[in-house]
């Protein structure tokens, strides 16, 4: 990453992948975007237009193929947590070499997963602040006033992930790097996780959420915090709480929103992790569970 101009392959070019792919791409990076063979030939045709108050209204030029066949500096992996596994068909480790493997997901026990599979020096956990939904393949609409990214990963040279950062940072989103990847990806489960569950089990946005079902809510964050706490991460229950506060009424979680439309639900790497990640302390999360508990039971309401 020595130079300016990166070569970026996405994995999973939808909402948040398909975004930053278009706004790479608009800065002068190279970018291969990794998808199945429909997707790849409207993307390779079309480019990617993306919707965007923040960044306008444009279209972007990509390279798109079913799997990598050449190496890249960087590889961000924007698929849901459901789809990882068939998703890294699509990255043999043959092909990414010495590149940055960059996973923008949900949950805390992907990076150990990954390393296991990759250069385990190369993978580098990020985190995104973004709503931004693909419509149809290649068109994307950013509805937040805001994108922002935390790139951290702990056994990464940091010049690598100052190069990287430099290069998003350039591209559009707001981005930093974080020296402690634990308290990172803690820091975004314990805000994420009582949004996903609660929004997700009740079939409704935040305001109703944290009006309606305060008290539970008010416990979830105790208990995401609690866990939290014993691996060296944030805990902060009374600031994540003034923070929903501050949402739109109408805030839902991608979770939620995976419900409504029948897809399948990042249960197991939201709430799931956080009931293993609980059991291995010892800690008690009785809400967690019942939750996690009456999401997995299919509803006939």
């Amino acid at each position: 990453m020595a130079n300016n101009e990166l070569t970026v392959a996405i994995l999973g070019p939808g909402g948040v992948g398909g975004l930053l792919a278009a706004l790479l791409s608009r800065a002068g990076h190279r970018v291969i975007c990794l998808a199945g063979e429909e997707t790849a030939d409207t993307l390779r045709t079309n480019g990617i237009r993306v919707r965007s108050a923040a960044f306008g209204d444009f279209t972007a030029p990509v390279e798109a193929d079913t799997e990598l066949r050449e190496p890249v500096d960087a590889c961000l992996i924007t698929v849901k947590a459901t789809a990882l596994d068939a998703a890294l068909a699509r990255v043999p480790a043959t092909a990414l070499g010495d590149a940055l493997l960059v996973p923008f997901l949900n949950g805390v026990e992907h990076p150990a997963h990954l390393r296991a599979r990759y250069t385990s020096t190369r993978v580098a956990p990020a985190i995104i602040r973004v709503e931004s939904t693909r419509v149809t393949p290649g068109l994307i609409e950013h509805g937040s006033p805001f994108a922002e990214i935390d790139l951290t990963g702990d056994p990464v040279p940091r010049e690598r992930l100052d190069a990287l950062a430099a290069a998003l940072r350039t591209a559009g989103p707001t981005t930093r790097v974080l020296p402690d990847e634990t308290a990172a990806l803690w820091a975004k489960m314990t805000f994420l996780a009582p949004l996903a569950l609660l929004t997700t089990r009740y079939r409704a946005p935040l305001g109703d959420v944290r009006t309606r079902h305060r008290e539970e809510l008010t416990a979830l964050l105790e208990e995401t915090a609690a866990v939290s706490r014993s691996y060296g991460g944030p805990s902060d229950p009374a600031g994540a709480l003034a923070r929903y506060d501050t949402f739109p009424p109408q805030t839902k979680s991608s979770m939620q929103r995976d419900a409504e439309a029948g897809r399948a639900l990042e249960l197991d790497a939201i709430g799931g992790a956080l009931l293993r990640a609980a059991e291995r302390q010892g800690i008690a999360v009785p809400v967690t569970a019942r939750l996690v508990r009456e999401l997995a039971t299919p509803r006939t309401d």
